[in-house]
């Protein structure tokens, strides 16, 4: 009898959430998400999937993320025709996340198309379109936390509180085996302690292999308490509001635009920023806000009352509507999507914004390495937004207090239940620092050191007996190549990233040479190196 587990995604980067679990029962997913960052890591969604999708019986969905369910159409246009497993407010915020995505592939699909057309270049499709989104929803199958259910013959699953966002559930898995069931559990993304709108996550029960998040575990982050987070908001908005300008805040549609209105909401009942306007420029964050309304009941909260109902908040949903908050320069606070800038209408308050120098941008989220939002936070003095090139003068600030990840100490007191055993931690959901810190955290907690390990992408793991108990053991019988080299699935910046500051800086190179001279002598030597590389082929 053969169980295995392949690691299809979220291997030595944060992104692209997917786990294949073979049984002699069948097979099934645990997520099927988005990789984001690098356009490389990105070029990964266009592929073919490293399985065959006929032979998947089932899907279990941890949360709403993009970077967990994103590429669920695209399993079902691929001929995926089982059910998938989530909680009902998980399912809720999909009936408005997966057709955005959708949709969004739809318009940056026109707007490169045209750019190809003018270039003489191929046209490119979308990996799905809104209808089709629309359509995989209704294999989405709603199931309350704690209850045992059987996905495929063989196997039973529950969901549990992770405590990330909404919804977020992290899943325990038990398979039929001889001599016993083999219990596996997959972490999903784990909420921290005291977070803001979730109740702290749920212990896992004792398993024998479990996959954990590492996003954030090489650091511990200071404890704050509602009031002192919300001070911390309440500061930066009033320094970037008396610079002069307006503040842009990136967000995630889910749960950190929530998060970030409820704070401004208090702030406001306390009576600053009383005359403020603070516009959510997302539709997508208006509709998911009501998906919180509906599900306010498992909201955890200190005070009475609907969520996100005071404060002086203006939702925009047209394209008209957001080109007018791009015509007011100072004395507002929008909120825009998406949270790594990488997508949706916060890219155009950027064009607007960064070169004002009175102007701030406030970083309330994680930033995947490459994404647009990482390298305006990491100090660059110029980026490209829809093929132009912006200088960075505005405010760049960072607020910590709002990460929907446990941090390191979070992690292992989460999993000291599985330490207790016997179990196998197999780390994913994090960058190569992270996973370190975790594994080293891990072992100092008592997981013996040969019990910890860490995968790279495609990689499959068998699970075997040995001294009557169950462990994974890395395998390459039978595997494919990786479709991306390890170091480019870790790398910060992919060529695409290089190139874009190459055009940065020879532009800024020619503005400030002396004279005409020394501008022809520079690209003299840039034809020269491009010559020699045309003349090695």
């Amino acid at each position: 009898m053969t169980i295995s587990v392949h690691i299809h995604g979220a291997a030595g980067t944060v992104t692209g959430s997917c786990f294949r679990l073979v049984t002699p029962h069948g097979e099934l997913l645990v997520d099927c998400g988005m990789f984001q960052g690098p356009k490389s890591l990105r070029a990964l969604n266009y592929r073919s999937f490293p399985f065959e999708v006929t032979g998947i019986g089932a899907v279990l969905l941890t949360h709403a993320h993009i970077d967990h369910t994103g590429l669920f159409p695209k399993l079902v246009l691929a001929g995926f025709r089982g059910r998938a497993w989530t909680t009902a407010a998980t399912r809720d915020l999909l009936h408005w996340l997966l057709p955005d995505a959708g949709a969004i592939q739809e318009n940056d699909v026109e707007r490169l198309n045209r750019r190809n057309a003018r270039r003489v270049e191929a046209e490119v499709t979308a990996i799905y379109t809104k209808a089709d989104a629309e359509a995989s929803l209704q294999l989405l199958h709603p199931i309350a936390y704690d209850r045992w259910f059987k996905p495929i013959p063989g196997v039973r699953a529950r969901m549990r509180n992770a405590g990330h966002i909404l919804g977020s559930a992290f899943i325990e898995l038990e398979v039929d085996a001889d001599p016993a069931p083999i219990r596996l559990v997959f972490s999903g993304d784990l909420g921290p302690l005291e977070k803001a709108l979730q109740p702290d996550p749920t212990a896992p029960a004792p398993a024998d292999i479990a996959l954990v998040e590492s996003t954030y575990g090489d650091r511990v982050r200071k404890r704050l308490t509602e009031a002192e987070r919300r001070a911390i908001l309440g500061r930066e908005l009033a320094e970037g509001l008396k610079a002069g300008g307006n503040v842009i805040v990136p967000v995630f549609a889910v749960e950190r635009t929530q998060e970030i209105l409820d704070d401004i909401a208090a702030l406001k009942r306390a009576g600053a920023f009383a005359s403020v306007p603070v516009f959510l420029d997302s539709p997508l964050a208006g509709r998911t806000t009501e998906v919180f309304h509906r599900h306010h009941g498992s909201l955890e909260r200190s005070e009475d009352g609907h969520p996100f109902s005071t404060g002086d908040f203006r939702l925009t949903e047209t394209i008209e509507q957001s080109k007018a908050i791009g015509r007011l320069h100072g004395g507002a606070v929008v909120l825009a999507g998406s949270g790594m800038c990488d997508a949706g209408r916060v890219k155009h308050h950027l064009k607007d914004h960064l070169w004002r120098h009175d102007s701030t941008v406030l970083f309330v989220g994680y930033q995947a390495p490459g994404t647009l939002g990482a390298l305006v936070r990491s100090g660059l003095k110029q980026v490209r937004i829809h093929g132009e090139e912006v200088r960075v003068k505005a405010r760049i600030r960072t607020i910590e207090s709002y990460s929907g990840h446990a941090d390191r100490d979070e992690l292992v007191n989460w999993a000291r239940p599985l330490l207790a055993g016997r179990t196998t931690v197999i780390l994913v959901h994090g960058e190569a620092d992270s996973i370190a810190g975790l594994a080293d955290a891990l072992v100092t907690a008592g997981l013996p050191r040969d019990r910890v390990a860490v995968p790279s992408l495609d990689q499959s793991f068998d699970l075997v007996q040995r001294d009557g108990r169950w462990t994974a053991v890395a395998t390459t019988a039978g595997a494919e190549a990786p479709r991306l080299p390890p170091e480019e699935v870790s790398a910060r910046r992919d060529w695409h990233n290089d190139y874009a500051q190459i055009l940065l800086d020879l532009r800024g190179a020619l503005q400030t040479a002396p004279d005409d001279r020394s501008r022809r002598r520079l690209l003299q030597e840039m034809r020269r190196v491009i010559d020699a590389v045309n003349g090695g082929r």
